[in-house]
């Protein structure tokens, strides 16, 4: 069985290593590394420590660093008549290294979160999926939805 556990302060330049492989493999990583590097690695402190965090990351240790993370984001949004409580998560930054893959270890980190939201009374959990990577969401019981996502970046 594959050993998850929840992140702490002290794995947050772990954390974002495998983001930053993540970018890398989605060919995303055109920013500056130190903007989005020090804030994430801020960021992740701060609420990595929370008692009562908004975001958690789930991870799996590797022999030198973390070998697989995912993260979770809780919001609260406005009840709606298809989200009574208003309560959502959002998984992100789910990635394996590339020397432990294929070992499960996506699957457990992901398992992880849905159960933290389950446990924070979260219903609706939603999350962007590469193509390699759907089939573990459809498995999971993620499916499409007709959403029509939009954008816009603002200036800093």
């Amino acid at each position: 069985m594959t050993a998850v556990r929840r992140a702490d302060e002290r794995d947050h330049e772990e954390i974002v290593r495998l983001r930053s492989l993540m970018y890398d493999s989605m060919n995303q990583s055109d920013a500056p590394a130190s903007d989005w590097r020090e804030a994430a690695s801020r960021l992740l402190r701060v609420e990595l420590a929370s008692p009562e965090p908004h975001l958690v990351v789930y991870v799996i240790d590797g022999t030198d660093g973390l070998a697989a993370c995912a993260t979770g984001f809780r919001e609260q949004r406005l009840p709606s008549p298809t989200n009574p409580s208003g309560l959502m998560g959002h998984i992100s930054n789910v990635y394996t290294d590339h020397g432990y893959r294929r070992r499960g270890h996506a699957r457990a980190c992901t398992v992880a979160l849905l159960e933290w939201f389950a446990d924070q009374g979260v219903t609706r959990v939603n999350l962007r999926a590469s193509a390699e990577a759907e089939p573990l969401y459809r498995s999971l019981g993620f499916e499409r939805t007709g959403d029509p996502a939009m954008r816009l970046n603002l200036a800093p």
